[in-house]
């Protein structure tokens, strides 16, 4: 089976994340779904951004008038300090314009810095809507728990949006992801199927916040038992290239591991993020020579990984990676 190429925060590869730009680029190369990140303002909206801090990704800190709101918080244990979304009104951080989050891999895209405001979920569905085909919408909540901390109800924030914006009745266009299980419970009712993201390293936040010490590890969710505990739960798990991967002593890649046949076993619907072209990104055994910015061996990497059966991939590329597929079909 084709796999599902997903525009990772829209062609990210071209233009600056999460911009109008991005997305629209993205369906326009024939992406199946474009994947929106969720985060909130202090007024509940659903704004798109990588992370709840923006001063990588947005001119905030060129804005005088926010000045007094750069702080440290700790986000799902990790110290981090910069200006946060949830410090700000939608209409205060409308006024912020987007950038390029990884200028030196590609320059290219800081070229439109400056171009384009932030987006809301709202702005992401009605792109979607735009386009002259069916378009899937996968959702990815962030920050979960630390938001249920400050009294946001965030499953009833996102469920509310797709009705209001008319996905209501577009479940077959819909997939919500997550790094924490509890989130994705909440969204089940929606009818929509529910990925579960897993890092390779850590522990969901939502269960360190509930169970300390005794949450439960991200690799122990790709085990048998694991797998075994989220079939019936949430449709899907999601999980890094890498850990699709085995490399022998020094991390060079030296086959696929049985992941994806496992979870299929168990009826769990199996994706993988995020597959980009740079160097700085490939599995040093397909690295070019060159720097991090170089293109290296992508294609080989890529049909490695389409190799294990996977049902749909994150890229930042569509169009190059749609590219692959044709030529193997």
């Amino acid at each position: 089976m084709t796999p599902l190429v997903i525009g990772h925060r829209g062609a990210s590869g071209y233009r600056p994340e999460h911009t109008a730009s991005a997305y629209r680029l993205a369906i326009a190369q024939g992406a199946d779904a474009v994947e929106p990140d969720v985060v909130l303002s202090r007024d509940g909206a659903l704004v798109i951004r990588h992370e709840n801090e923006i001063a990588t990704t947005t001119d905030v800190a060129e804005h005088p008038e926010f000045a007094d709101r750069r702080t440290t918080r700790v986000v799902d244990g990790v110290e981090r300090t910069g200006w946060f979304t949830e410090d700000f009104d939608w209409h205060e951080l409308a006024t912020l314009r987007c950038r390029e989050r990884l200028p030196d891999i590609r320059p290219a895209n800081a070229g439109f810095d400056g171009s384009e405001p932030i987006l809301r979920l709202s702005d992401v569905l009605a792109i979607a809507l735009e386009a002259d085909r069916d378009v899937s919408v996968v959702i990815e909540v962030k920050h979960a728990q630390y938001f249920e901390d400050r009294g946001f109800a965030v499953a009833a924030l996102v469920l509310a949006e797709l009705e209001r914006s008319g996905w209501g009745a577009r479940q077959a266009q819909v997939l919500f992801e997550c790094f924490e299980l509890a989130v994705l419970d909440a969204l089940t009712p929606f009818g929509a199927p529910v990925v579960f993201l897993t890092e390779t390293r850590g522990a969901p936040a939502d269960e360190v916040a509930s169970m300390g010490d005794r949450a439960r590890p991200f690799s122990w969710f790709r085990t048998d038992s694991g797998l075994d505990a989220l079939a019936g739960r949430v449709d899907g798990i999601s999980v890094a290239k890498r850990d699709l991967l085995t490399v022998d002593t020094i991390g060079r890649a030296t086959g696929t591991a049985d992941l994806v046949a496992r979870a299929h076993a168990r009826g769990l619907l199996a994706f993988t993020w995020t597959l980009r072209p740079e160097n700085r990104f490939l599995n040093p055994r397909f690295r070019s020579a060159g720097g991090p910015a170089e293109w290296g061996e992508w294609e080989a990497e890529y049909r490695a990984i389409l190799a294990t059966g996977v049902d749909g991939v994150f890229v930042d590329h569509p169009d190059r990676y749609l590219a692959v597929l044709r030529d193997a079909a």
